[in-house]
């Protein structure tokens, strides 16, 4: 999500790529977002001011996972009712 949030709309504030991620808790945020960075796929920007204003943006490398994570995403959303129906009839739900 963060990856294809960033790759749509370019650098964000924090505050602002956290409303784009709903669901997401603002630790596995920060967490994922230092990883990204650790990384090298995400860049972070700190503006001086009070308060600091941080703002995240792909890398070039970055960038490269949209395409590949799109077709992931577009594979999941086609087959995951297929996937939930096995699961259903195993006695195993994916979201209980």
């Amino acid at each position: 999500m963060i990856v294809k949030t960033l790759a749509e709309s370019g650098e964000l504030r924090y505050a602002d790529l956290k409303r784009r991620t709903p669901g997401v808790s603002a630790k596995m945020l920060t967490q994922t977002l230092r990883g990204l960075e650790e990384d090298q796929l995400v860049t972070r920007r700190v503006e001086p001011s009070i308060p600091p204003a941080v703002y995240y943006a792909l890398t070039p490398l970055g960038l490269t996972l949209d395409e590949p994570l799109a077709a992931l995403r577009e594979w999941a959303e086609t087959h995951m009712p297929e996937i939930d129906a096995r699961r259903s009839r195993a006695g195993r739900l994916r979201n209980p």
